[in-house]
């Protein structure tokens, strides 16, 4: 089933230590695994469900695909740069209305040769089976990737991950205890727990929401645990999941989703001024953020190693310009 992939990306993704950083807080060891490098266009995590996706869309016969976000969406431009790499025409259902000006991710995602349907108060892949009908009616095969990748092929990509990150701490000798990462629509982190626990490592994770909203109906959370009822079937893993296993840390989204606070602008500026990496200001800057307040005020175990996921997302910053200045 993890071998069922289009190669896409660069990995293994580097994962390297923060040396400045951990100056800074010295209760702690701190590193990063460097998705906002596994390339396709520009890179980010979402490279690595796209793989899934884009194999079960060729092997299925289709020639068009569908997928829905914000106008800023990371997954969006991602799939973008899949499509134009394996020859699929790509629709892409965006949240808003058409602005005068295209900038950081939707300009990426125009240049990349999306077909771009603007879709008001709908963000999340609503309209996605209207579009489908129309564009069948047109004879085109067409392969729907639900919002943020997050159903369980694309957790199938985190599994995945999480075997390449066993790989790499036994050559490195290192133990990780806790993962901070961003948490939008729950593929990612559904995918990371099933692969901690197919992989029998003893590491906490730190799902940080960025998003006050849910799936449909239901909460982020329950849309995890339905991923991780489904996903310990196929993979043959022997754990009750419930919903503490699917919990999220949501001390850090008040402000909704892609407003930019001075918490993720403080997380930006440091990581960026001590290790010269750039977050984004929606996903990684908030989960980063949060990461902080964490070490800040020991909100977890002192002298442990501690890992942040960065899911990538720089094109954001360009369209959030004037709130980071």
């Amino acid at each position: 089933m993890l071998n069922k992939k289009h190669e896409l990306g660069f990995f293994p993704t580097p994962l390297e230590p923060m040396t400045n950083l951990s100056k800074a807080y010295p209760n702690y060891n701190l590193f990063i695994k460097r998705d906002d490098n596994s390339g396709l266009a520009s890179g980010g995590n979402k490279v690595r469900k796209l793989q899934f996706f884009i194999y079960d869309a060729l092997s299925k016969g289709c020639d068009t695909i569908i997928t829905a976000g914000a106008q800023q969406s990371n997954h969006c431009r991602q799939t973008v740069a899949a499509c134009a790499k394996a020859g699929l025409e790509c629709h892409l259902l965006l949240g808003g209305d058409k602005p005068k000006n295209y900038n950081g991710n939707l300009l990426l995602s125009h240049l990349l040769g999306a077909k771009i349907h603007f879709t008001g108060n709908n963000r999340k892949g609503e309209d996605a089976l209207k579009l489908k009908q129309d564009l069948q009616t047109k004879k085109r095969k067409v392969y729907t990737i639900p919002y943020g990748g997050s159903n369980l092929l694309g957790a199938l990509g985190f599994v995945d991950a999480v075997k390449e990150l066993k790989k790499q701490l036994i050559e490195m000798d290192l133990k990780i205890d806790y993962i901070f990462f961003a948490s939008g629509s729950g593929g990612t982190q559904a995918g990371l727990r099933l692969g901690v626990d197919l992989c029998n490592l003893d590491i906490k994770l730190m799902p940080i929401s960025i998003d006050k909203t849910g799936i449909g109906d239901k909460t982020l959370a329950e849309a995890v645990l339905e991923l991780l009822q489904q996903g310990k079937t196929d993979l043959h893993i022997q754990k009750k999941y419930t919903l503490q296993d699917a919990k999220l840390i949501n001390d850090y989204n008040n402000a909704g989703y892609g407003v930019i606070t001075q918490n993720e602008k403080k997380a930006i500026n440091q990581l960026a001024q001590k290790e010269g990496i750039l977050l984004d200001p929606v996903y990684s800057g908030r989960a980063f953020y949060g990461m902080m307040d964490h070490l800040e005020n020991n909100k977890i175990k002192q002298h442990t190693n501690v890992l942040f996921w960065h899911t990538g997302g720089l094109p954001a910053n360009f369209y959030y310009s004037e709130a980071l200045i």
